[in-house]
């Protein structure tokens, strides 16, 4: 069961999500303590956190920050503030998704899947994966055939080992751009098309030409 730590200085709202969470299966703990949040959090360990803006004592954003530096929790944005530049800066500081109040709680459920499954899929680890005949080394961001390797890049790494995740399954845009939004580099529409099209061509010069396929209105396939 995954352990979601809710920090929120509404009442209501965090019993709200706590009802929500729990009646989906999951662990859910409020942060009580404001003023010590950072090693509250770290002496909880939680699996995901679901994260306010404004809160006591210390801005969200700054507090995103400084969890940053001590630990990789997906963390999601919760807040009021419908803002594309606080959306950016929450991205940019290391948020893996935002979402603003008020929320569709399906909506919040399927982000909170989305980004645990995503997680889980990156943490496995191994080093090395074979699609095909092609070795995939992610620890070098390298693609390897016979004597031929050509690197990717850190959008390609991510990319790549997502639909490796789910071959054979259509992966929509949604989710790379989800399991995009790690990278410091935030990626928009037109930066991932740019970025499968690379993909694309990078395989094609190793021998696989034209196995990233695009299904029109739903997303890409690897087969």
């Amino acid at each position: 069961m995954e352990k979601i730590l809710i920090i929120e200085d509404d009442k209501n709202i965090c019993k709200e999500l706590k009802e929500l969470l729990i009646n989906n299966s999951y662990e859910a703990i409020i942060l009580e303590d404001f003023k010590n949040a950072l090693n509250k959090i770290l002496e909880i360990s939680p699996d995901l956190i679901l994260l306010d803006i404004n809160i006591p004592f210390i801005n969200g954003e700054v507090l995103l920050q400084n969890i940053r530096k001590k630990l990789d929790v997906p963390v999601i944005m919760v807040t009021s503030i419908n803002s594309e530049i606080d959306e950016a800066l929450s991205i940019s500081y290391g948020a893996d998704d935002y979402i603003t109040k008020p929320y569709n709680p399906n909506i919040l459920l399927l982000r909170i899947r989305a980004v645990l499954k995503r997680v889980k899929n990156y943490n496995i680890n191994i080093n090395e994966v074979t699609y095909k005949e092609l070795k995939f080394d992610i620890t070098k961001g390298m693609i390897k055939k016979d004597n031929l390797e050509i690197p990717l890049t850190k959008n390609e790494i991510i990319i790549f080992s997502y639909l490796l995740n789910n071959q054979n399954r259509i992966v929509s845009r949604d989710e790379l751009m989800t399991s995009l939004w790690d990278n410091a580099e935030y990626v928009n529409e037109n930066a991932l098309t740019v970025n499968i099209s690379r993909l694309r061509n990078k395989l094609k010069e190793i021998g696989y030409p034209e196995v990233i396929k695009t299904r029109k209105g739903m997303g890409y396939i690897l087969s």
